[in-house]
């Protein structure tokens, strides 16, 4: 079973900064515009390494400096940091996903514990690993979520949080230090009980792997992960809609759709509307110039084995086409329409989110879901703690 320990935590120095204007969302979610804001926020903001711009050398001196200059600075010991991150979710209903970053022990996809459940991509590999040899440290923890029950419990504490701060998403993001020795046995014997699903870090998680093999290091045999139960009322799962470009001349993409799915009109294209009539009527949906339709999917035109995935079916219909089109990713109906609107696409295919069984069940498997296959929400804070790596 996965080995998960304490480390002692790089760590901004709140009398130095203050902690939402240093910290950033995940790197793989952060456009142009938004990186331009975080930057404006702090000379210190963590985008300035996380996303260097490919200079990963300046990224290094850059997150050496900082700690010369006493900015971020180590712990004095070993500890478990207890995250919580409260938001309210589409409903309006107030929620929180509570776990513990640690350091987990890295193994093989198929030959540990460590169950990744999506595939991933080779530049996001290469930029991640170029980015590690130069920091030489865990800037973001991946995201894992444990089998065992009891860790959910284990992060409910008494006292004020070490660390805070509010996102601009209104999202509040708090940090306990955990030195207690039973509460650290507590939290290191309930993780290793169980296998851990990879939610979120996928590419960092390889990275991890290939940087350990070069680097031969003891504190490169693990890596920094934030572990949550695996338990609905600690997970919002939301989709990622795939934007659709380049296709083939004189290909109509609805055509060839409709050989694996009925079609219907879907009305309006809009959040408030299409994503209700998604989910009642068992359908994506197709967005293009001329309007929206409902893809209901038709079973007996898929492989028996295909997993019951949008994403997967998806996958299946577009091999139809003479060539692949151009795919991005977007998260948000609103902004997937908006994509189409502005001619920044010629199509937007609109999927349902993934549950959290699907997710454990091509985990348990061992089987992989296509990439951008599930988008985890809210997401962790870069900046609230580092692990060196020596």
């Amino acid at each position: 079973m996965p080995r998960f320990e304490p480390f002692a935590g790089l760590r901004y120095d709140l009398e130095r900064v203050e902690l939402a204007d240093v910290t950033a969302p995940p790197y793989d979610v952060i456009g142009p515009d938004e990186q331009a804001r975080l930057e404006a926020r702090s000379p210190y903001n963590i985008v300035r390494v996380d996303l260097p711009g490919g200079d990963y050398d300046d990224a290094g001196r850059r997150f050496a400096e900082w700690q010369h200059q006493g900015v971020i600075a180590p712990d004095d010991a070993p500890s478990f940091y207890v995250y919580r991150m409260g938001y309210h979710d589409e409903a309006g209903r107030a929620r929180q996903t509570a776990g513990v970053i640690g350091a987990l022990e890295l193994s093989v996809p198929g030959e540990g514990d460590v169950l990744p459940h999506e595939r991933t991509m080779p530049k996001p590999k290469s930029d991640r690993l170029d980015l590690q040899r130069a920091t030489r440290a865990n800037l973001s923890p991946v995201w894992g979520l444990s089998l065992a029950t009891g860790l959910s419990a284990l992060c409910e504490l008494p006292g004020p949080p070490d660390a805070r701060c509010t996102d601009e998403d209104g999202i509040h993001h708090r940090l306990w230090r955990i030195t207690q020795p039973g509460v650290v046995d507590a939290i290191s014997r309930a993780v290793a009980s169980a296998p851990i699903v990879i939610a979120d870090g996928h590419h960092r998680y390889e990275t991890a792997l290939a940087y350990r093999d070069e680097a031969g290091t003891p504190e490169a045999d693990l890596l920094m992960a934030y572990v949550v139960e695996l338990a609905d009322e600690q997970l919002t799962v939301r989709p990622i809609h795939r934007l659709i470009s380049g296709l083939p001349d004189g290909v109509d993409l609805l055509d060839t759709l409709a050989a694996h799915f009925d079609v219907f009109d879907a009305g309006p294209a809009t959040s408030d509307t299409l994503a209700p009539r998604m989910a009642d009527a068992g359908a994506l949906a197709l967005v293009t110039a001329s309007g929206a339709f409902l893809l209901k999917p038709k079973p007996e035109t898929f492989p028996a084995d295909i997993e019951d995935l949008d994403s997967a079916r998806l996958d299946v219909a577009l091999a139809e086409l003479p060539a692949p089109p151009e795919l991005a990713y977007q998260h948000g109906v609103d902004h997937a329409v908006a994509a189409v609107e502005k001619g920044d696409a010629t199509a937007a295919v609109l999927l349902r989110p993934a549950t959290v069984g699907q997710i454990a069940a091509a985990a348990h498997a061992r089987r992989r879901m296509p990439e951008k296959s599930t988008f985890f929400w809210p997401k962790p804070r870069t900046g609230l703690v580092f692990r060196s790596l020596g």
